[in-house]
């Protein structure tokens, strides 16, 4: 059974950092491209980063650019978002999904679309 298992969500200041981890299991991810999206109440599930699956390339949002990190590690098939600078706005549950498909590209991993599994999910929340 594939799952991807988010982790590290939680209450935080404004300002405040989080990492959230991904443990992917069912299936080896090393070749998949890996992203994170978030969808705040009331609001559209969105593109926050993607990572390709060597690691090599990496793509962001404008709104997390500089604040947020994401990284992968193949040998424990996980990935990591590093949050920093948290903002209120940033309250949303986190998932994460991997692409197991062969596009690759900006346009591609910011379409939710093109990803065939997900997590389900993380809260997220940030205090002003």
């Amino acid at each position: 059974q594939v799952q991807l298992v988010e982790s590290g969500g939680g209450l935080v200041q404004a300002g405040g950092t989080l990492r959230l981890s991904c443990a992917a299991s069912g299936r080896t991810f090393s070749r998949d491209a890996m992203g994170w999206f978030r969808q705040a109440p009331g609001k559209e599930r969105e593109f926050v980063v993607a990572i390709s699956w060597s690691g090599g390339s990496t793509y962001y949002a404008d709104f997390v650019k500089g604040r947020f990190t994401i990284s992968r590690d193949n040998a424990k098939n996980t990935v990591y978002l590093q949050m920093n600078n948290l903002k209120p706005e940033d309250t949303a549950v986190y998932f994460c999904a991997a692409a197991a498909g062969s596009g690759s590209g900006r346009y591609y991993y910011t379409r939710a679309r093109n990803f065939d599994y997900w997590g389900q999910g993380t809260q997220v929340t940030v205090s002003s």
